[in-house]
């Protein structure tokens, strides 16, 4: 089933928590229900315990989506790893999410304000040696623990290209899945229609994330920071940038996308009023993906 949810970073920012500092996490909700999503994803100013977080989203008639997980499989082992991910993993279980949001943080520079994107990560030969397969098991021993793996390909981190994205799915199996971010893939210079057609299948969580063409030439052209060009809005919703959302929700449903479709655009919101902007994402998706996904 097709449900619509958004990341709170509408309202505030993991990376940067100046922004949106002084906003509750209830006029997150609230408005979240508002713009009329179904469901949200975990941010920072969320309670990590089921018992304290599920009545807080019941009162607003949420579920939750999924929530960020950053791990560190180049730098320590599986078991390792699994361990530093039991919390995160028990909280998602114990909400009735199905699927886990799940990037590779190792050397990543996306949250460092000074470091320009031309100085993210590449892995090579011997690293791909090492994390593929470690991914490969966290991908088996989450889903022996009733969720999927859904890959998130990230500006700035060491799977950022749809070349990169390509090879890590070659190199892991059906039980690995992908999180399709349109407007990382977009800004990392990729098409989000042509990673959901060659994926089709393996799409565990979708990431509906618009950009601003100009912005992001321009970022790219003076080498920002990858938070920098957040705040220069590189990133908006969908129905404000230049992704084609109806192409790319056609090639989700050729290929039996059955989940989450998440908007999710990091903005300042004393530039890009919260509520405003997160109307103007779900009617967008809503009217998209309910033609889209028609029976």
């Amino acid at each position: 089933m097709i449900r619509l949810a958004i990341n709170p970073l509408t309202w505030t920012n993991d990376d940067m928590p100046e922004l949106g500092a002084g906003t509750p996490l209830e006029t997150c909700l609230s408005e979240a229900r508002q713009a009329g999503f179904a469901g949200v994803e975990l941010g920072n100013k969320f309670p990590r315990d089921a018992a304290t977080l599920a009545p807080i989203l019941a009162r607003h008639d949420l579920a939750l989506a999924s929530g960020w997980y950053g791990s560190r499989l180049l730098e320590r082992d599986v078991d390792a790893e699994m361990a530093a991910a039991e919390p995160h993993i028990a909280l998602l279980r114990a909400m009735g999410c199905t699927a886990c949001v799940f990037a590779e943080v190792s050397r990543a520079v996306h949250g460092d304000r000074a470091a320009p994107l031309s100085r993210r990560p590449v892995l090579d030969d011997a690293d791909w040696s090492v994390l593929a397969p470690r991914l490969a098991d966290m991908a088996r021993r989450l889903a022996a623990r009733g969720l999927r793996l859904a890959y998130h390909h990230h500006m700035g981190t060491v799977i950022e290209t749809a070349a990169e994205i390509d090879r890590l799915m070659e190199s892991t199996g059906p039980e690995f899945g992908l999180l399709l971010d349109t407007g990382h893939l977009t800004f990392a210079g990729g098409d989000p229609v042509a990673v959901a057609r060659r994926h089709a299948g393996r799409i565990a969580h979708v990431h509906c994330k618009d950009v601003r063409a100009p912005v992001m030439a321009d970022a790219k052209a003076r080498d920002l920071p990858f938070l920098m060009a957040v705040l220069d809005g590189v990133f908006t919703v969908p129905g404000d940038g230049a992704v084609d959302f109806a192409a790319v929700f056609a090639a989700l449903a050729e290929g039996g996308y059955d989940g989450w479709l998440v908007v999710e655009a990091e903005q300042d919101p004393a530039r890009a009023h919260p509520l405003t902007y997160a109307r103007m994402g779900h009617d967008h998706v809503a009217a998209l993906a309910g033609r889209a996904f028609a029976p």
